[in-house]
């Protein structure tokens, strides 16, 4: 985005998410204010949201009849994922990729963490469905992938041998690392914490001595309710801890996870976990929108920030009448809602 954009509406502004009448002026890309106003808005202005786990090559599996564990369906090497992407033709999987990336940018979601399979020929095919698209890719490779992505995606501390020296590589070229933890046990999370990690995914089997050192030593936890569901991890409320997790500090994104299982669809995501989990509004949009502060560029409404922003004409819809906007975006935001987005990532 060059040039100046003035836009004006009742926004949720700065890391609370305060409901506020007002004027943003953005930039080149960046918010250089936000300006009070005395009138009420019918149009809404949210932070854009950031899935904070995806596996996007999934796309050309999507809803595949399967009878089998969760390991036969996804672990490396021979998981049955692993089989169809490997005798995918490259130029389907970036069409499907590229098809999910824009299901995102449709649902308000600017920016993505995808654990990217294949190697480097894997990374590239990813940073290729994403290029020119206003959607920012974070991309944890593997299978050699890690060197050129930004980071190293590890599946589980179980699954990849000579993981002390993949990750003292990505260390000293200054590169990220996620690790899978708690998927279906508890297991692999002390070791995977071993490793002082920007990021875990899942930890549906955490418990609170596991949330408690995620919280004392600043590391985040994506989770993805709605794909746990659906592959069959959890069938409990209480698993993954999402309660537990905000009550102990943690630091909670959300992700969407297999393209393979379920839409990457945030706004379907905080719907499910407000109503599953019983999560706050607040605390349920934070966590669609925090990957983006966790991964550099935080869209909050705040001055300084990269301009990323949707907008809601809500006098279009029976969301005029609410009393909670927090509450509405969380669990009735659907993609026709969106009449403009300003994304700058």
């Amino acid at each position: 985005m060059t040039g100046e954009e003035v836009v004006s509406g009742r926004a949720l502004v700065g890391r609370t998410l305060e409901v506020r009448d007002v004027t943003i002026v953005v930039r080149s890309g960046k918010i250089m204010a936000v300006e009070d106003e005395s009138r009420a808005s019918s149009r809404w202005i949210c932070p854009a949201f950031f899935n904070s786990h995806t596996h996007l090559g999934d796309t050309v599996a999507m809803d595949i009849p399967f009878e089998g564990t969760l390991a036969d369906l996804v672990a490396p090497p021979g998981g049955l994922k692993h089989r169809i992407l490997e005798s995918t033709p490259r130029n389907r999987l970036v069409s499907g990729m590229r098809a999910s990336i824009r299901s995102m940018i449709r649902t308000g979601t600017a920016g993505f963490a995808d654990f990217r399979e294949g190697g480097c020929e894997g990374v590239r095919a990813l940073a290729s469905a994403s290029r020119g698209l206003p959607c920012h890719p974070v991309i944890f490779g593997r299978e050699g992938g890690e060197m050129i992505a930004d980071g190293l995606g590890v599946s589980s501390t179980r699954d990849v041998s000579s993981l002390d020296a993949q990750v003292e590589e990505a260390r000293k070229n200054g590169r990220l690392i996620a690790f899978h933890a708690g998927e279906h046990d508890s297991d692999d999370i002390w070791s995977a914490l071993a490793y002082e990690p920007d990021l875990l995914i899942h930890c549906t089997y955490a418990e609170p001595e596991h949330l408690k050192a995620c919280a004392d030593s600043g590391v985040p936890v994506a989770v993805c309710p709605r794909s746990n569901w659906d592959l069959g991890v959890t069938a409990s409320r209480e698993r993954p801890p999402v309660k537990k997790m905000f009550d102990l500090g943690v630091k909670v994104l959300l992700g969407t996870d297999n393209a393979m299982s379920v839409q990457p669809d945030m706004a379907a995501e905080m719907a499910y976990m407000r109503t599953l989990y019983r999560a706050g509004s607040a605390e349920t949009l934070d966590a669609a929108i925090g990957g983006s502060e966790v991964f550099g560029s935080p869209y909050y409404i705040e001055p300084g920030n990269t301009a990323s922003f949707f907008i809601i004409d809500a006098a279009r819809w029976n969301t005029r009448f609410t009393l909670d906007q927090v509450a509405t975006i969380t669990k009735r935001l659907n993609a026709a809602m969106i009449v403009k987005k300003v994304f700058s990532s």
